[in-house]
């Protein structure tokens, strides 16, 4: 019975421990990265303030003064506020997956090899794109502090960045292995990303979205996590079972990701 158990733990715990023993590692590639990816540009590591507000800005002009969308009781400032709560946490996502999706045919050479496991390009994929989506929030949390919209809620963003760590990692484990083997993967992500935004709650509270189009959001991923984003940071409420249901899921998409990808890794060297 103890070795059962001792082999179930180390089934779930198998992909933090290969995290945590190369931490460093992960670590110095990341760097390496943000370097490589802001050194030639003009603007360097300003990028990572400028290229959220950008994007706010064109999807706030979009909501505001094209369709203007307004919510009862709130100011457009206000309005502009909740839809960069929502667009912060998609902008990781979506930067995650486009990197990580072709990471493996990108850095193949590391399929053969045994000094960076493999496994460990889609942590780093998902931790550059991290960077741009805390420094957003970072800025999101000065301004409400600024304009008196402190919540004490906002303390648990911590772990539904977490959560999305696991869910954003366990996909790009999975996708990027399959895409070795069906090169057409790639090519959809774009195409993808651009359905996830429509569908996504980004410019839109959950009172806004037609009932008949909620057995879309069901089963929406992103749903669950840009509503757990704005009920924090905006509306005060820790939503239990939302955070129940996307952090299982995520947890458990995690852990069987990672089992899938050993299974497909050798046979994935042959095919790159």
């Amino acid at each position: 019975m103890d070795a059962a158990l001792k082999k179930v733990v180390m089934f779930f715990l198998a992909p933090i421990r290969l995290i945590w023993a190369n931490r460093w590692m992960v670590f110095a590639t990341l760097m390496h990265d943000l370097r490589q990816r802001h050194g030639a540009s003009v603007f360097g590591m300003a990028w990572t303030v400028l290229f959220p507000i950008i994007f706010l800005g064109l999807y706030s002009l979009v909501f505001n003064l094209i369709l203007q969308v307004r919510i009862p009781g709130k100011s457009s400032f206000d309005y502009t506020l909740i839809i960069f709560s929502g667009l912060i946490p998609f902008l990781g996502f979506s930067e995650a997956l486009s990197s990580g999706v072709g990471s493996l045919i990108d850095n193949r050479s590391l399929l053969k090899g045994t000094i960076f496991p493999v496994e460990l390009v889609a942590v780093k994929s998902v931790l550059v794109s991290s960077v741009t989506m805390l420094v957003g929030l970072v800025l999101l949390l000065a301004i409400l502090a600024a304009n008196g919209e402190i919540r004490i809620t906002q303390m648990a963003l911590p772990i539904i960045l977490l959560i999305q760590f696991f869910f954003t990692v366990g996909i790009i484990w999975t996708l990027s292995i399959l895409n070795i083997f069906f090169r057409d993967i790639a090519n959809l992500v774009s195409p993808l990303l651009l359905f996830l935004m429509l569908v996504s709650p980004i410019g839109y509270t959950d009172d806004m979205i037609p009932p008949e189009m909620m057995p879309v959001m069901v089963v929406n991923p992103l749903y669950y996590m840009i509503s757990i984003y704005r009920d924090l940071i905006h509306f005060g409420r820790i939503p239990g079972e939302g955070l129940a249901v996307f952090g299982g899921a995520s947890v458990a998409l995690f852990i069987l990701s990672y089992h899938f990808f050993q299974r497909l890794k050798p046979m994935a060297a042959d095919h790159v």
